[in-house]
């Protein structure tokens, strides 16, 4: 694996450590030579977390739509190409990765990772998709899909298809777990 692409948000939220985390994430995978596959702006999550990768030397790929780059810029220094529609990004996000990481965010970036569990389960793909659930954000979205097998809405393996992990500094090794398992 040597793409990981990053669903986060275009704002830092309220708690500091989401910053500490988006930069840890950008420098881990700078110093591990992972390309960050993101959504292309420089507000927010978005931003530290490429800005982190690019400043410790690393490869990023930013993609964004058109409308977009007057609202939220382009991070100076990455790779980025411009697209038409935010499905375009999506997808293109998607198919320059090999992991999918999601950090705290929004209304986008639960509708990324939630469509990136939708194709997991319609095995349209195998791809780790890994949720970093810094001080709990996440909690409530784990709760939801429990509870959506729970009322049989969805199999078990649901819960498979994606991984929740409390810090940062499991997500590489636990990545890296992964793509061990997958290969032998």
């Amino acid at each position: 694996m040597k793409s990981l692409c990053v669903y986060c948000g275009s704002r830092a939220g309220d708690d500091p450590m989401f910053t500490t985390a988006a930069q840890f994430i950008g420098r881990e995978a700078a110093r591990r030579d992972w390309r960050i596959v993101y959504g292309g702006g420089k507000l927010g999550l978005m931003g530290i977390t490429a800005g982190a990768a690019r400043d410790a030397g690393g490869k990023v790929f930013g993609i964004i739509p058109d409308f977009l780059v007057d609202l939220e810029g382009v991070l100076d220094g990455v790779n980025h190409t411009i697209v038409k529609t935010m499905h375009e990004r999506k997808m293109m996000m998607f198919e320059e990765s090999d992991a999918i990481l999601t950090l705290p965010g929004g209304i986008g970036t639960l509708e990324e990772v939630i469509e990136t569990l939708s194709w997991a389960r319609l095995a349209l793909h195998r791809k780790p998709i890994v949720v970093l659930n810094i001080d709990e954000f996440w909690s409530p979205l784990r709760a939801l899909l429990e509870h959506i097998v729970d009322r049989g809405f969805a199999a078990p393996e649901l819960l498979t298809d994606i991984i929740f992990v409390d810090r940062p500094e499991d997500v590489f090794p636990l990545l890296a777990k992964r793509t061990l398992e997958e290969v032998v």
